[in-house]
């Protein structure tokens, strides 16, 4: 039987969850010279797909897209203006340099009681991982299998957290052919 895959899921509040996430990483960053648009993006993608992983279900549920510099929600965008037109946020100019990018200041703090204490953990581990890195260094880990098997503007199924970007060993190789050849599978190895 074929189980679909996911490219969204119902989580409860949602999109509320999305919105404080976005406030709260944005507060979590302000410190972190290189944190932007493109930062914001990948802790985001990051968090939602390692909890999936983790968990068994993301923290917001929200689509994700392949974008030319790695996976972004396809709901940033509106959010963020919903979020700037309530006073919750400003979107600062670029800053100085060849790589200055548009930087979301949160301007009050997250309202986190729909996060359990795990979740919030579990972001801010993935902020930790991304802290000080450069917008380019995020955006290239960020380029994993689950990013190069989709073309642009293609959303990424959750599931995809569960591929690896590891080569295969030989005794994986020699595993997967016992197994094959075991339960007849038919793989062409």
């Amino acid at each position: 039987m074929n189980k679909p895959v996911h490219y969204n899921f119902d989580v409860t509040r949602g999109l509320q969850r999305f919105r404080e996430l976005i406030v709260y990483i944005c507060n979590k960053c302000a410190d972190d010279p290189g944190f932007g648009a493109t930062k914001l993006n990948k802790i985001l993608y990051h968090s939602d797909f390692r909890s999936f992983e983790r968990f068994g279900v993301p923290l917001t549920g929200m689509a994700y897209q392949k974008l030319q510099f790695g996976p972004a929600p396809r709901a940033l965008l509106p959010v963020i203006r919903e979020l700037s037109s309530e006073g919750a946020v400003r979107e600062a100019p670029p800053q100085d340099g060849p790589f200055g990018q548009k930087r979301t200041v949160a301007l009050r703090g997250a309202y986190l009681d729909h996060f359990t204490r795990d979740e919030l953990d579990l972001v801010d581990e993935v902020i930790r991982e991304c802290w000080g890195k450069s917008a380019a260094t995020v955006s290239d880990e960020s380029h994993g299998v689950a990013w190069r098997a989709r073309n642009i503007g293609e959303s990424i199924p959750y599931e995809a957290v569960f591929l690896s970007d590891e080569r295969p060993t030989e005794d994986d190789v020699s595993d997967l052919k016992a197994l094959n050849e075991k339960y007849g599978w038919g793989l062409q190895l």
